[in-house]
């Protein structure tokens, strides 16, 4: 088993497309893309036009079909890629439940049934932190052993994105797999967070820190709530280095335009200063519940929390802005997802919220991803090293 010329690579549960541009940034190319909700694929089929992408239901489509519509062949595929949504962690589940024989966790066994028939040389599967350890790894075991069966070697971990240059905490399960016999190391973390320990700053492992909030958006421009340009022209030179990444060679950004908010919403936000959240609102604007990081707005230095699909709302979490009195825009979140700015969404305001609380950061996907083909490519070299010397061997014998 050998890669493509170019790598090739489909996305199951692609959504808009997190974890394709990692892909993409890793040197594959994108095949193919599949998700049932509608207005999240627009998203992927506007910034992947070259792919396929199905708007449909994994269950509907069996994956001997679905090699025929993207023109591939068993093993011919370099990677199978996806988060299948999992429904199977309530607490009231009994610990002796078959996770993968409950309905509710039908996609994780079909997500199987495609690595059974397309046999990919590499697999990676994501989906939250609890499929790793909850239920004494049951599950997670599951999955790992129905991979074995179908001879694949399988690495699981936890990671954090803050870990991997994202500027948020966000920790995932993810589970690694191929079909040469190698023991996948997980990636090594690329950004740590530093200890301060009076006036001196403590790089306790010599790498750089985590990405600060302001560290990810400072270079955008201020806007009012309810205001914003089509296309905003980027107000200065990018003053970080992870500005300067997700910038590439753009010179102006799409989708930051300000939510406009109820007047009441407004009044919350006017009333606290950055850091302060749902407790410290006025008695006359307080609500009756919520989330304890409700009406929080964020800090210039804090690392962000996990960006959800309902982020566009200043009740369900902090997500208002250091500086405006303002949620932080569609543009803003992406830099905290680690999306690159010509990276586009489409769809109402709701529906491009939705599909960045569903995505893996491109960042996060693209270190995992990277890792696992160079890892590959060292072992090939070694198998063709290893078949140099059996072969000069041969002819000094013969001679």
């Amino acid at each position: 088993m050998v890669f493509s010329i170019k790598s090739k690579a489909i996305d199951l549960f692609c959504g808009c497309g997190g974890i394709s541009v990692g892909l993409k940034k890793a040197g594959f190319e994108i095949v193919a893309g599949i998700d049932i909700e509608k207005k999240y694929l627009a998203s992927f089929k506007h910034n992947f036009p070259y792919a396929k992408a199905l708007n449909t239901d994994i269950t509907s489509i069996p994956p001997k079909e679905f090699m025929q519509i993207v023109g591939i062949v068993p093993g011919e595929l370099d990677i199978l890629v996806g988060g299948p949504p999992c429904q199977g962690f309530s607490k009231n589940v009994p610990r002796k439940y078959r996770y993968l024989e409950d309905p509710k966790n039908l996609l994780v066994k079909s997500f199987l049934d495609y690595c059974e028939v397309l046999q990919p040389k590499m697999v990676l599967i994501e989906n939250v932190a609890e499929m790793k350890n909850g239920f004494e790894e049951a599950y997670s075991q599951e999955i790992i052993n129905r991979l074995q069966e179908e001879g694949y070697t399988v690495t699981a971990a936890v990671l954090n994105s803050a870990d991997f240059g994202v500027p948020q905490r966000r920790r995932r399960a993810f589970f690694m797999a191929n079909r040469y016999g190698i023991k996948f190391k997980t990636p090594t973390p690329t950004h740590n967070a530093i200890e301060k320990s009076g006036n001196k700053t403590i790089d306790l492992f010599s790498q750089p820190a985590h990405v600060s909030v302001w560290d990810a958006i400072g270079d955008l421009p201020n806007v009012e709530h309810g205001q914003g340009l089509e296309l905003t022209p980027y107000p200065n030179q990018p003053q970080t280095k992870y500005q300067a990444l997700m910038r590439g060679s753009k010179q102006a950004v799409k989708n930051h335009i300000a939510r406009k908010l109820a007047d009441k919403q407004y009044q919350r936000l006017a009333s606290i200063a950055p850091g302060q959240g749902h407790k410290d609102l006025p008695v006359h604007l307080q609500t009756k519940g919520g989330y304890s990081g409700a009406y929080g707005r964020l800090t210039k230095d804090m690392i962000a929390p996990t960006i959800t699909r309902w982020v566009f709302h200043p009740g369900s979490g902090r997500w208002g802005h250091p500086e405006d009195i303002r949620t932080i825009t569609i543009r803003e979140v992406a830099r905290i997802q680690s999306f690159p700015d010509d990276f586009e969404f489409v769809g109402s305001y709701t529906d491009q919220a939705g599909q960045l609380g569903n995505a893996v950061p491109p960042l996060l996907a693209q270190a995992i991803i990277q890792n696992m083909k160079n890892q590959l490519s060292a072992f090939k070299k070694e198998v063709s090293a290893s078949q140099d010397t059996f072969s000069v061997g041969n002819l000094k014998a013969i001679a």
